[in-house]
């Protein structure tokens, strides 16, 4: 059975903590994508990490690992969510279905406290056990992602790219939509 999986950045703590806003796998264009794949018959899952305003790579793994990963499976990673999937795809050497790192962050610049990324080691080679692995960035993003970018146009092998000039970080503050034809239409075809 084709599946998916999908998951969410890194919000900050008043974001996170705010009751208002909605929960981080539910924000921006992840519940809308799940729904989408879901009237395609793939089984689309949108991950709840622990924390995630300081993600920690071994709590991630928990939750993200309890879940089949195979050559079914369609990996969708956002900001801080497709850093893991880079990370973790490095560190397992399993074959999985496509893969679209969407405005990915590992935090480039040690900006921030989180050890997620501590001792990351892409693996140059991680493409070959892939249905292809794609890297949606917006031109108009922040500095961190866009460094982000060009580390992983510099250390992935046959990273395919979808550059965009006003997504900005792939938010709905960004974007003014909860919608992204643009990604499910790739996934589907």
């Amino acid at each position: 059975m084709k599946s998916a999986i999908i998951l969410h950045g890194m919000p900050s703590k008043q974001e996170y903590f705010n009751p208002v806003e909605p929960a981080p796998s539910r924000a921006h264009w992840l519940s809308w994508l799940q729904k989408q794949l879901l009237l395609k018959d793939v089984l689309a899952q949108t991950l709840e990490f622990p924390e995630p305003y300081m993600p920690q790579y071994d709590k991630w793994c928990e939750v993200f690992e309890q879940f089949k990963i195979d050559e079914n499976t369609d990996l969708i990673g956002h900001s801080c969510g497709g850093g893991f999937l880079v990370r973790w795809l490095s560190e397992h050497k399993v074959s999985v279905g496509k893969v679209v790192l969407v405005a990915p962050w590992i935090n480039p610049n040690q900006k921030f406290a989180t050890k997620m990324f501590v001792d990351l080691h892409i693996d140059s080679d991680l493409a070959g056990r892939t249905k292809g692995i794609h890297l949606f960035i917006s031109l108009d993003d922040d500095k961190e992602e866009l460094d982000t970018a060009e580390i992983l146009k510099a250390n992935i092998k046959d990273l395919h790219i979808k550059e965009f000039t006003d997504k900005g970080h792939f938010t709905f503050n960004d974007m003014k939509t909860e919608e992204f034809p643009e990604l499910v239409d790739f996934i589907l075809k």
